[in-house]
């Protein structure tokens, strides 16, 4: 009995408590959490009341002898939780120091006090723009190339490279204040809509985009019908009727494959991208598999024909090269591998980043003597040439990529164009420091 009636304290205990006491106070946390930041840079809070309800949150501002309310809201019956931004576009701060305080009120789902968290954190007002200075005088961009940019700052940034429509090649520090950026022309941008400039973001969120002096060279591809044979067509559904279960023909998983893998291979070179070394690595012009003669051009409009009638259209964004069969492949220059194995369209593929964005693509492989996180030298045999993938016949297709995005390897082949836009400017750091 007595044993009955502690249990029975215990629990009345509990559930007063429950009733009475309320709920742990909210949770806050806030983005960022304090140093530099500008006037117009979003702030988040994400508030989470548990078993509670929310009730009010304030958002203040001290400054000296200033106090600004900032963000004052008061929460409907029923919330839990919540999330808010704001930034201080209307507060009317000075640049300097000063603290931010946040407070955040509950009230309880039965009865009791509610409770509250009060943060305090330190900020710096900052509302100048990082300075940007472009060392490099000329920039003939051809479409479907690249070009590259060399510049300085004057303090750590948050983030900068080159801004082009709504795409962005990241720059990268070559030592002082001194940045690179090898940024592409996509061969499919309208070039009225290409306007490279360097942008610079601060750990405060301040923003200065600078224009550069550039050219554009205009550049025509070439097209080609190509007819699909039935026996191309059965091969490459052996490889890919895995992928494309549902498709019912081998016409269906061609398309299928050439249209949904093209869309996954260009995601995953977006990713391999990230895996780039600041400094370059490569030395000097590239090389191409010797003894070997084109079967495709870069930027090539590819239209396939079934049986006399279009089936589908495709862009070609490499060079295809045919020498023997098996054929060595060499590394084009020196670098680190950051991909082989399969690769959608590509079948076999070795994916090497050679610094700064500029990475080099092998595909169709039969076979390869590298793996990833290796490093090579400019000539090293990584693999040997195939017909795995889209490959209709034994060949290497070779592309060269920039922040993601294919580009002409012709380029990259040309001594006096690596010399004339790329290697001469980034000496020019050197020579500046």
């Amino acid at each position: 009995m007595r044993t009955f009636i502690s249990i029975v304290i215990v629990v009345v205990l509990g559930i007063t408590a429950y009733y009475f006491l309320g709920t742990p106070a909210p949770a806050v946390s806030l983005t960022p959490d304090g140093g530099p930041i500008s006037a117009s840079r979003e702030l988040a809070i994400k508030l989470d009341a548990s078993g509670a309800l929310l009730k009010k949150l304030t958002v203040r501002a001290l400054q000296g002898d200033k106090t600004v309310d900032v963000l004052v809201k008061d929460y409907p019956k029923g919330t839990h939780q919540a999330g808010e931004t704001f930034n201080f576009s209307r507060a009317g701060l000075r640049e300097g120091p000063f603290q931010l305080q946040i407070k955040s009120t509950d009230s309880p789902l039965h009865f009791g006090a509610g409770n509250s968290t009060t943060l305090l954190r330190s900020y710096d007002m900052q509302n100048t723009p990082p300075v940007v200075a472009v060392l490099s005088a000329a920039h003939n961009i051809t479409r479907g190339g690249a070009g590259l940019v060399v510049y300085t700052l004057p303090r750590e940034v948050e983030k900068t490279g080159v801004k082009y429509a709504d795409q962005f090649s990241p720059g990268y520090r070559q030592g002082g204040g001194f940045y690179a950026c090898l940024f592409p022309f996509p061969y499919n941008m309208d070039p009225k809509q290409y306007v490279p400039r360097v942008i610079a973001v601060d750990r405060a969120g301040n923003e200065r985009l600078m224009g550069i002096n550039f050219h554009l060279l205009p550049k025509t591809f070439s097209a080609d019908r190509i007819n699909l044979s039935d026996s191309f067509l059965e091969k490459v559904a052996a490889e890919f009727k895995n992928k494309f279960p549902q498709a019912a023909t081998p016409l269906e998983i061609f398309q299928k494959a050439n249209n949904q893998l093209r869309e996954q291979d260009a995601k995953a070179l977006n990713e391999f991208a990230r895996q780039t070394s600041p400094v370059p690595l490569w030395q000097g012009e590239f090389l191409r598999l010797p003894n070997s003669a084109p079967r495709g051009s870069f930027g090539q409009f590819r239209i396939y024909l079934y049986q006399g009638k279009v089936v589908d259209q495709q862009t070609h964004l490499g060079v295809d090269l045919a020498s023997l069969a098996h054929s060595p492949v060499p590394a084009a220059n020196r670098g680190r591998v950051v991909h082989a194995g399969d690769l959608g369209i590509y079948g076999q593929c070795i994916v090497i980043d050679h610094g700064l964005g500029l990475q080099t693509l092998y595909g169709h492989l039969s076979q390869m003597v590298v793996k990833e996180g290796d490093n090579v030298e400019k000539g090293q045999t990584i693999g040997n040439t195939g017909a795995t993938g889209m490959a209709a016949g034994d060949h290497l297709h070779f592309g060269v990529i920039v922040s993601g995005v294919p580009v002409n390897p012709i380029e990259w082949w040309d001594p006096s164009w690596i010399r004339n836009n790329v290697t001469n400017k980034l000496d020019m750091y050197k020579t500046s420091k």
